[in-house]
């Protein structure tokens, strides 16, 4: 008892000194409770009891806290007993837990985001890979679909969830056009987790910024990579995009090259061009696609349903001077 005494002394003397940002709520021999905060959501409480036999035996500890994930706190907890066990036995144990707890907070970064992590890599299939880059704060998460992938870098700042999600794209063998809605997309969701809508609904609850990461990588595994990659013109029925990337269309004019709309589908440039060119256009031209019917809004097709009308109007009565003149000169 008077070893303990002694290091419960110790500890109220020395910890805010040895273990950055560590304050101490309960120091007795029953229990020791040191809170450590790193930033808001890096934030973690030490729960350290004696056993008997102490300091001969592992000091048994327990993690808690409102931010980190239950189950990273658990095998947290497993290691701070376990480098006790095998390197402290017979010392005193209590600063230099606090100590690995902190050093855990200051180089695993990712730790407040390990419950996203882990349900990014269940949505992983053949191909794809998620690598951790833990003191650099980063995940490098590759998205395959057949022979088509991209390969994204997502940073997580300090601050993190409270700031959104850094995406950068490192390669990919989509075209240029699909890359720059993904990010643009991925970066968009991003900045909607951490910002306020510009125009608040009188019945809209406070905002609270939300994490970030899982959104931005459930949109690039699934409603980018292995969307995009499998889908088929709903006009014709036949695939976007061809089997090897190597084959993908490049000209924006050509008839096989992929659009995407504002609703989300895929086409064929000469498909949506030839579909926008023909009645009905009253109220705006209508997705095909059965589930879907949303108006169809892109750059290319911006004439309003008057022009629209008028430009087939003219069309079909070019077409009958022309049918015209063939069979003057057929009788």
């Amino acid at each position: 008892m008077q070893f303990i005494e002694q290091e419960l002394k110790d500890v109220k003397q020395r910890c805010t000194e040895k273990v950055e940002g560590s304050e101490v709520e309960a120091c007795v021999s029953a229990m020791v409770r040191v809170r450590i905060r790193r930033t808001k959501f890096k934030d973690v409480t030490v729960c350290l009891q004696f056993p008997k036999d102490y300091p001969n035996r592992p000091l048994v500890v327990e993690l808690k806290s409102k931010t980190l994930p239950d189950k990273l706190l658990d095998g947290l907890s497993r290691l701070c007993e376990k480098e006790c066990a095998e390197k402290h036995l017979g010392r005193e144990q209590v600063l230099l837990t606090l100590k690995f707890v902190r050093t855990f907070i200051d180089e695993n970064p990712l730790c407040v985001c390990s419950d996203e992590i882990s349900r990014t890599k269940r949505m992983l299939s053949d191909g794809d890979d998620c690598k951790l880059k833990q003191k650099s704060g980063l995940v490098l998460l590759r998205a395959c679909q057949g022979l088509y992938f991209i390969d994204v870098k997502l940073s997580l700042p300090d601050t993190y969830p409270e700031e959104q999600v850094g995406v950068e794209l490192r390669g990919s063998n989509f075209p240029k056009l699909f890359n720059r809605i993904f990010m643009g997309n991925a970066i968009e969701i991003a900045r909607r987790c951490v910002e306020p809508p510009i125009k608040k609904r009188p019945k809209d609850p406070p905002f609270v910024p939300q994490k970030s990461l899982l959104p931005v990588t459930k949109y690039l595994i699934n409603d980018c990579v292995k969307y995009c990659a499998t889908q088929v013109c709903a006009l014709c029925k036949k695939a976007c995009f061809p089997d090897d990337p190597k084959n993908v269309e490049k000209g924006e004019l050509e008839y096989n090259y992929a659009e995407k709309v504002y609703c989300g589908h895929l086409f064929h440039y000469g498909c949506m061009d030839a579909y926008m060119k023909i009645p009905p256009f009253q109220g705006g031209k209508q997705c095909p696609n059965a589930d879907c019917k949303k108006r169809i809004y892109h750059n290319k097709w911006r004439a309003t349903p008057e022009v629209a009308e008028a430009r087939w109007a003219h069309a079909q009565a070019k077409d009958r001077e022309l049918a015209e003149v063939v069979d003057f000169l057929v009788d």
